[in-house]
């Protein structure tokens, strides 16, 4: 009987020391589904990066896999110091003009544990964190097999500063566009179009690969390209539905339209592959799984199933043939096609979500309100010109410093041994 009455007496105890402290926590707004959420989020946002370096890995040569890969990789040192002493405050700080964020979060200066909305400060930073990592891994895609490492590094620092960072600001963080009313849920123009317009602009600057034309240069490794298109799908519900920055109904009929969208987008590449060729590739499957996904990403949070039934269709017929015919015809060697994916899907997601949102107060032109297509067609127009003309100065800049492209030797023995003085295979 005592020793029954001392555990009372000691969960007792605990209890008048715990409570104060849930008190607490829900005085200062912290709701721990919410970070929960944000939480995995986050790491599968992360995961895309490594996703993101086998599925580009996959679809190069041999002798540059690994130069491949570390051009994704290395994102995840760099711009983590980027973002975590100046990105993020050039983001997210207190606006200056609409135009970009202020120096108040420098170095992480006043970004603790307070909520931002219902999840920590730090949790909303490092979220954003992984988005300002993969988006410039995006860009790699078009300049893999001739683009020297160092030159790409100098590059990487410059570009999320001068080109990811305004943006982000100008959707996210307070700037112009936000305050035009343009809608963004998860990164049609901050991530898909700023990195395919800058990845056409390097495609030109840098100029075409040795051989491109005239050698064969197909996939060395399909399936892991099959794995890297897996883990970015899987990936992407943490892209989009953490987006909505909670663990509620509006991050379930994300990851709704999401997995619609992309299956939508999966078909439609495939049958029209099918028609024009005689037989559907695996590739193509891959590819319109992508180009589903960053179409849907504006939208997703705005739009009803049937809007991404609709997203997606479109997106992978139209992405298809903006690689297959579009490229050619201009005779560009963007290499993986970032243009023609990430830049052609997330113009049209742009573009759709002015068609099809059913956003309280910015309805889409099918719900009556034809201004939304406008704003959508500025906030395109906006991001296309910052990310070209940012670019090219930026790759004119870092070519004066040091060498942009590798020489025809390099290229010939291949990236891996020449930049890194590794082989991805013994035999």
């Amino acid at each position: 009987m005592k020793k029954r009455m001392g555990v009372i007496a000691l969960l007792a105890l605990m209890m008048i020391f715990i409570l104060p402290m849930f008190a607490w926590a829900a005085e200062e707004g912290i709701d721990t589904g919410d970070t929960a959420w944000m939480l995995v989020s986050s790491a599968i946002v992360m995961l895309m990066v490594p996703g993101l370096a086998l599925f580009y890995g996959g679809m190069v040569r041999q002798k540059n896999v690994l130069n491949t890969m570390m051009m994704s990789f290395i994102c995840l040192g760099v711009i983590t110091i980027q973002w975590m002493l100046w990105g993020y405050t050039l983001s997210f700080g207190s606006d200056i003009g609409k135009l970009i964020g202020g120096m108040d979060f420098f170095a992480l200066n006043g970004v603790g544990l307070e909520p931002a909305g219902t999840i920590p400060h730090q949790l909303f930073m490092v979220f954003q964190m992984m988005f300002a990592i993969l988006t410039p891994a995006l860009i790699t895609g078009a300049i893999v097999e001739r683009m020297r490492f160092p030159a790409y590094l100098l590059f990487l620092v410059l570009w999320a500063t001068l080109v990811y960072d305004p943006i982000c600001h100008w959707v996210w963080g307070g700037g112009w566009l936000a305050e035009l009313g343009a809608l963004d849920f998860a990164g049609g123009t901050v991530v898909h179009i700023s990195s395919g317009v800058s990845a056409l602009v390097a495609a030109l600057v840098l100029g075409r690969r040795r051989g491109y034309g005239t050698e064969r240069m197909v996939p060395h490794n399909i399936p892991y390209v099959v794995i890297g298109a897996a883990i970015l799908w899987f990936g992407w519900f943490g892209f989009n539905g953490g987006s909505a920055l909670a663990s509620d109904g509006l991050a379930a009929s994300v990851f709704v339209n999401t997995q619609i969208a992309a299956g939508a987008a999966v078909m439609s590449w495939v049958i029209v592959e099918w028609l024009r060729h005689g037989k559907p590739t695996v590739l193509g499957a891959a590819s319109g799984a992508i180009a589903g996904l960053v179409a849907i990403t504006p939208a997703c949070g705005f739009v009803t199933p049937m809007g991404s039934l609709a997203i997606g269709l479109v997106a992978g017929a139209l992405c298809y043939f903006a690689v297959s015919y579009a490229k050619v015809k201009l005779g560009y060697d963007d290499s993986l096609d970032v243009f023609g994916i990430h830049g052609v899907g997330g113009m049209w997601g742009a573009l759709a979500t002015g068609l099809f949102s059913v956003e309280a107060g910015a309805e889409g032109l099918f719900y009556g309100n034809v201004a939304q297509v406008g704003i959508q067609a500025i906030s395109v127009v906006a991001t296309i010109a910052l990310a070209a003309i940012a670019t090219f100065v930026i790759l004119k800049v870092v070519g004066a410093i040091t060498k942009l492209r590798a020489d025809d030797e390099a290229e010939v023995l291949g990236l891996d041994v020449n930049e890194h003085s590794e082989k991805a295979y013994s035999v």
